[in-house]
């Protein structure tokens, strides 16, 4: 595979070398080079601005107009996953160089929102975003011990936002749940990370949301549905542009070995599904786990199996993006250092995800959740988690040309 490239080695001295300038979120460097159109980097979230604490999960699509959404979860009371949590946005109309102001899709209002998974549904155009919900007042601890009520829970919403209004207004959050969740199902999480829409075979106009969830511990058992070993993988799909909603493969391995959990998704050049899972504390040794999918997510070609040329990658979320024109690449986002949280870089299999090599990492400072988006024909884009004392100071977006990672048609 391709080593670090000379683009990589710049991107890793900008990231550690050039001060940001406050509200343009380019270098001074770049300000003084040229147009912002031609910018490496910019940062829609900063920790602390636009009345959050904390900026969290980040999820981007662009649009049929090319307009580059970036979503992401606006915490209020602090950095943890709990409590007052709205779903939130940011618009760029230039490619990701400058944004527009912030907000919000959907209000907390003292619960928690989150886990967007953005899609565009390229026969009407319109943006379709799925997301979690559960009551501010209670965690994902106590919703996997089933101390929670069913109005309390892991819900599942959809909202969409057509084209002419381009992602500027979303309808209000319609509960899915009952068309998306399992009766002894505890926990629920929706990507996060953009989802996919199929552009191939039968299932061609499908849209399908990678997603987790975990169970109940069995009758008998003195488990308390809190082990990890208790999460699978699941999707859900919409063949009519997120109107109706249908639970696809579901997997009930819950053995402990592999635990899937967080999962992004691409359709590959053959038409198959390949789904990235996070292993949450399972005893094979790796934290990546995937599979394929040939119809359409709605059964796994194989279980969850650990994906042992990404053991570099800790326990935490990534992003695959498969990419068209002549190479068919398809790409990996996430940290580069197996025990913590930092160094994010850019992975690529050129064989439909049965190896990856590593191709340039961006930074050396700390990382965490991170989103792959193709931004044009010549341009990549990652919208990660960032920061130089804790990955969670702000939510960076880095433009890769595509002739460093792959070609897209």
């Amino acid at each position: 595979m391709t080593p670090l490239s000379t683009l990589g080695r710049t991107l890793l001295a900008a990231t550690t070398g050039a001060a940001l300038i406050t509200g343009t979120g380019l270098t001074a460097t770049q300000a003084q080079a040229g147009p912002r159109s031609s910018c490496t980097s910019s940062v829609p979230y900063v920790a602390g601005e636009g009345g959050y604490d904390t900026y969290r999960i980040p999820a981007a699509v662009t649009t049929g107009k090319g307009t580059l959404l970036a979503f992401a979860e606006g915490r209020h009371d602090g950095a943890g996953d709990t409590g007052d949590i709205d779903v939130v946005l940011r618009r760029s109309t230039d490619g990701g160089c400058t944004w527009g102001p912030l907000s919000v899709v959907a209000a907390g209002g003292g619960d928690t929102r989150g886990n967007p998974a953005p899609v565009v549904d390229a026969r009407t155009g319109r943006i379709v975003l799925v997301t979690s919900y559960n009551s501010g007042a209670v965690t994902e601890a106590q919703i996997m011990r089933g101390e929670a009520t069913a109005e309390q829970s892991r819900r599942v919403f959809v909202q969409t936002s057509t084209s002419v209004s381009d992602g500027r207004r979303f309808t209000p959050p319609r509960d899915i749940t009952a068309e998306t969740k399992l009766p002894d199902w505890r926990w629920y999480a929706t990507g996060p990370g953009h989802a996919v829409y199929l552009t191939k075979g039968r299932h061609a106009g499908r849209i399908v949301i990678p997603a987790n969830h975990s169970t109940a511990p069995p009758p008998g058992s003195s488990d308390t549905g809190q082990e990890s070993k208790y999460y699978g993988g699941h999707a859900i799909h919409s063949d009519d542009a997120g109107r109706t909603w249908q639970l696809g493969f579901v997997d009930e391995s819950y053995d402990g070995v592999v635990n899937a959990n967080e999962t992004s998704a691409a359709q590959l050049p053959d038409g198959r599904l390949y789904f990235s899972s996070r292993d949450q504390n399972g005893t094979a040794p790796g934290n990546r786990l995937d599979s394929y999918s040939s119809d359409g997510g709605d059964s796994l070609d194989r279980p969850y199996t650990v994906q042992r040329t990404l053991n570099d990658v800790p326990v935490v979320q990534g992003s695959v993006l498969q990419l068209q024109g002549g190479s068919g690449a398809l790409l990996f986002s996430g940290p580069s250092e197996p025990t913590v949280r930092r160094s994010l870089a850019i992975w690529r299999s050129e064989d439909a995800g049965e190896t990856f090599g590593k191709v340039l990492t961006l930074s050396n400072r700390r990382a965490a959740y991170s989103d792959l988006v193709p931004v044009d024909r010549d341009v990549v884009g990652v919208l990660y988690e960032t920061g130089d004392a804790g990955p969670y100071e702000s939510i960076e977006f880095r433009r890769l040309e595509v002739g460093e990672v792959g070609e897209v048609g």
